[in-house]
């Protein structure tokens, strides 16, 4: 494989005849074994990859060798590239010729702007497959032993962004995750959790509702800290929990104790109750 760090001295080639097509791939939650045969096939075949900060080495491992890899991630306030410009790369490579794969961690469509990138590659005639992706609720809920939906305790699941909009500002649906008898799982909200807690609180949620932080989820240094709405955020500072990590409240919580422990082939776990 080739890599080409820095994106923004990449010059598409133009001895391709013809459009290429593109493959958007949602990467899953990190480990490599469960990313679906489908996506798995496209990464062994690729002839150039264009790919966030959350997908994993693992994954990139299955790539076809001499591919070429072009990073084009995004962290929290420090960005490779801007989404317009992933977004106007990925079409000029495909304008000029070269199919290739765009690869996004998680599911790209569910906040992960695939949507975005699909509609510039429509509005562009170019052709595309989407391949979806476990989502990083899916795999949290899952290696930490937190089932999403259950009869007992919960008949509604709820995804959220917790990214700041404006100055301070999480712009949500407050009294919608505030309702009883649902999961709610908050993406990308590490760094506004206290903002997302204390609106949760005020529009009628128990303070001591469960919550969990799942850390880097499915990878083997993942982590879960469990306990209450009123206290997550104190427990994100003592455990210094850092992003991707997945905020997860509601009463199915309380089953982590009790599935986890009996659950095999799992990464280790720490967990604060």
């Amino acid at each position: 494989m080739d890599f080409v760090e820095d994106a923004r001295w990449f010059t598409p080639s133009a001895e391709h005849s013809g459009p290429g097509h593109v493959t958007l791939i949602g990467a899953g939650p990190g480990a490599a074994d469960l990313l679906t045969l489908r996506a798995a096939k496209a990464l062994g075949q690729a002839q150039m990859v264009l790919y966030d900060n959350l997908v994993s080495k693992d994954v990139l491992a299955l790539v076809r060798p001499g591919a070429e890899l072009i990073y084009v991630g995004k962290v929290s306030s420090h960005h490779t590239l801007s989404q317009e410009s992933i977004i106007d790369l990925m079409v000029r490579l495909a304008q000029s010729g070269r199919s290739l794969v765009r690869l996004k961690g998680g599911d790209g469509y569910i906040f992960g702007r695939g949507g975005e990138e699909a509609q510039a590659l429509a509005q562009a005639g170019l052709t595309f497959e989407v391949i979806p992706g476990i989502t990083a609720a899916q795999g949290a809920g899952a290696c930490a032993g937190i089932p999403l939906t259950h009869r007992d305790y919960a008949a509604t699941l709820v995804f959220a962004t917790g990214h700041l909009r404006g100055k301070d500002e999480v712009a949500l649906d407050w009294q919608t995750l505030s309702r009883p008898r649902q999961t709610v799982v908050i993406y990308m909200g590490i760094g506004t959790l206290p903002i997302i807690c204390r609106e949760l609180l005020a529009h009628g949620l128990a303070g001591d509702t469960p919550a969990a932080l799942v850390e880097r989820a499915s990878l083997p240094d993942q982590r879960c800290v469990t306990g209450t709405l009123a206290r997550l955020p104190q427990l994100a500072q003592d455990e210094r929990i850092k992003a991707p990590a997945l905020i997860i409240i509601g009463h199915v919580v309380r089953l982590h104790e009790q599935l986890y422990p009996a659950q095999t082939s799992a990464p280790a776990l720490q967990a604060v109750l």
